[in-house]
């Protein structure tokens, strides 16, 4: 080398950008996106670089070109980051999209994956009169490329993608010591920010599932656990433990306050997911444009409120079980985007084209009967056989009336605690007496009754306002006349429930519909408020005044 050259190379290495100015800039990005900006726009911006490139290697449904097509497990490179501009045209060459987005690491015979799969820089000074690695000498020639060097981005010994340059005059010792600690450089910045990004998304995953949880903790308290020895719960207790050694979904079926949920909690405890997370939707509760949401996330953005990203109740549960209360509830539109997520275990998120994977075992509830559900065309067929994998009747507390003195046990204690008062002796003919109703508004109902009868007791024992005795100087209503019937007949369930359905009818409008209060329905009827409310939502009454004969039937009994 003369020392005209040498010299010139001096030269040519004064004018590069001093690199811990550069270094410094990329080290303040956080986000990924904005590291590699910074690395490939300060490489662009050397003398002589025509087009600068930053390949990482990365799956396929973690690339935002990619992940909105079909995965694909085969290891390769992601074009990440572009930067330069056409000599002829000026055309921007900063796309990441077109041929060489996604190179395969097979195929060694292209010169990135090359640098990539074997860790070794690649140094082509006169690109005309290489017939190795160009593959379009056309491009080359007419965009005057002169000279290329590509070095892989290695951290710990781990490699993480590729940096190549093109330029438009020829690569000196300097540049290459120059792109050679930029690779360094990157290297670790990307490492660095992949790790925060890791960090934020875990932080964000924890501070969602805390604050999950206390919303749990908040609501729980209507049981705590289940309690019981009969025979129908005991039933239930063989089908939980079968069930909950597997994967597969459980649809629990029952009236209303039987503890579906606890027997939800029950599966998930019991089986293998038991330490993730169990995450609660109420279905029943979601307005119909926010059930996306609510299920599967948004981003920041993507409607009016969505004010930042925010991760759905599948995400949350991923890995663990998802409990879908009130799931005859969800509006028939959007059954087929549940049915999806359920059979291949992917969604998008709202406003967001990247498909997600999650890995979710649901335990789905309800008191409808979907079979009729699916005949009146408000729910999928294939949804409910999706669901119904292992089906669950839950026993309402009629059919378990040897539960009942375990259930008050529990429920004077839990509810002497929350109102800090002496726990209550309870008298053996109030418990005769709670055994002999039949408690339409089951489990929910008879904590309602005891939690009132505590707090009227002050620490004395316990009397109970069972609906059946008349309070004194109220004239209880009679109910509607019963068709002619033997002394020894059975009278079906159904019959049976439309004279109490009739009954209460009779009473509301008395009451001109008004329920609570001197003279309401409940009054006339000589039962409590809330007692009324539950039998009306258990017989499908509706609140306002209509003509009984247009009262409809709510099948969810």
């Amino acid at each position: 080398m003369t020392e005209i050259t040498k010299i010139r190379d001096i030269m040519r290495s004064m004018d590069l950008e001093p690199l811990p100015a550069v270094i410094l800039a990329i080290a303040e990005q956080r986000s990924l996106p904005a590291v590699l900006k910074t690395i490939i726009d300060a490489v662009a911006r050397q003398p002589g670089v025509a087009l600068a490139r930053l390949w990482l290697r990365e799956a396929d449904d973690t690339c935002p070109v990619c992940s909105s097509g079909e995965p694909n497990a085969e290891p390769a490179l992601h074009l990440r980051a572009s930067a330069g501009a056409s000599a002829n045209d000026g055309a921007d060459w900063s796309r990441i999209h077109g041929t060489f987005h996604r190179i395969p690491l097979a195929k060694s015979n292209l010169k990135i994956a090359h640098i990539a799969t074997t860790g070794e820089s690649i140094r082509i000074p006169a690109l005309a009169d290489d017939h190795q690695w160009v593959r379009h000498p056309a491009w080359v020639k007419a965009e005057g490329l002169v000279s290329f060097t590509g070095h892989a981005l290695v951290f710990r010994g781990e490699p993480l993608g590729v940096l190549a340059v093109f330029r438009r005059t020829p690569v000196d010792d300097g540049c290459i010591r120059w792109l050679r600690t930029m690779a360094s450089a990157a290297a670790v910045a990307i490492a660095n920010a992949r790790a925060f990004e890791d960090n934020e998304s875990l932080r964000r995953q924890l501070e969602l599932e805390r604050d999950y949880l206390r919303e749990e903790v908040e609501s729980t308290g209507a049981f705590g656990e289940i309690l019981g020895r009969s025979p129908a719960l005991q039933r239930v207790l063989h089908q939980v433990e079968l069930v909950a050694a597997t994967d597969a979904n459980v649809l629990v079926l029952g009236e209303s306050g039987t503890g579906k949920e606890l027997i939800a909690r029950a599966i998930h405890q019991r089986s293998a997911r038991s330490r993730k997370t169990l995450v609660k939707v109420n279905c029943g509760s979601i307005p119909h444009e926010l059930f996306e949401s609510e299920f599967f996330g948004h981003v920041r953005g993507s409607f009016t409120g969505a004010v930042r990203d925010r991760i759905g109740r599948f995400q949350l549960a991923d890995g663990g079980t998802l409990f879908l209360d009130e799931v005859g509830e969800i509006p028939l539109d959007l059954q087929a985007k549940l049915l999806r997520v359920l059979q291949e275990g992917e969604f998008e998120r709202v406003g967001d084209e990247s498909t997600r994977r999650v890995n979710v075992r649901v335990v789905a509830a309800t008191n409808r009967d979907l079979r009729k559900e699916v005949e009146g065309g408000r729910f999928r067929l294939d949804l409910f056989y999706r669901l119904g994998v292992f089906p669950i009747e839950s026993p309402p507390l009629r059919d378990r009336k040897e539960d009942i003195p375990a259930l008050l046990t529990h429920f004077v204690r839990q509810a002497s605690a929350r109102f800090h008062v002496a726990p209550p002796s309870v008298p053996a003919r109030e418990i005769e007496r709670a055994q002999e109703y039949d408690w339409p508004g089951n489990v929910r109902e008879l904590q309602n009754v005891v939690e009132r009868a505590v707090i009227i007791s002050h620490g004395a024992k316990l009397a109970f306002d069972i609906p059946g005795s008349t309070k004194r100087g109220v004239k209880p209503v009679p109910p509607a006349a019963p068709p002619t019937v033997a002394a020894d007949a059975v009278i079906p369930e159904q019959e049976w429930r439309s004279r109490e359905r009739a009954n209460l009818i009779t009473a509301l409008r008395q009451a001109h519909f008004r329920i609570s209060g001197k003279g309401g329905a409940a009054d006339l009827l000589g039962i409590h408020a809330s007692t009324l409310t539950s039998r009306m939502k258990a017989l499908g009454i509706r609140k306002q005044p209509v003509d009984a004969e247009r009262l409809p039937v709510d099948h969810r009994r």
